[in-house]
């Protein structure tokens, strides 16, 4: 078992991983950011927590923002992207991929998602976000493909 998470691909898959995973832990705080600076929450508490006295200056507080949203729709896109990529892509490593395969499929994948969020984010026009969304959805498919194809037992 030692040998499994000590070759060059698992090792791979973790460092890939963990960029991602990063990445989109850090759009929580960035969203936070953007309701404190921007004085828009979701909860009458975080309102009054954050300077609205009275019942009537809550109701300027709890309010949506463009760019809240935005960035709340970035992290929930990285939800359903990233955590396919990281399940999927953990039995990819464990299926003894070829190391500049699985290298490929990781490196593409994490370029797409930074680039997604870039798009997301500044905006960038379309069709950019929904580019690199389908390239991302595309490794992870094109890696759940090749899991299927190695673990076939009929």
């Amino acid at each position: 078992m030692s040998e499994v998470f000590s070759s060059e691909v698992f090792l791979a898959y973790s460092t890939y991983s963990t960029i991602v995973l990063l990445k989109m832990l850090l759009m929580g705080p960035l969203t936070g950011y953007f309701r404190v600076t921007r004085k828009v929450f979701a909860n009458p508490e975080d309102a009054k927590a954050h300077g609205a006295k009275d019942e009537e200056s809550k109701k300027v507080y709890l309010r949506t923002d463009p760019y809240v949203e935005r960035v709340r729709r970035c992290h929930q896109n990285d939800l359903e992207n990233i955590v396919p990529f990281v399940g999927i892509g953990l039995l990819y490593a464990l299926s003894g991929p070829d190391l500049n395969t699985a290298l490929m499929h990781f490196r593409i994948f994490v370029a797409s998602r930074i680039f997604h969020s870039i798009a997301y984010l500044v905006p960038l026009p379309q069709p950019s976000r929904g580019l690199s969304w389908i390239v991302g959805m595309g490794v992870t498919f094109s890696m759940a493909y090749r899991v299927l194809k190695a673990g076939v037992h009929l």
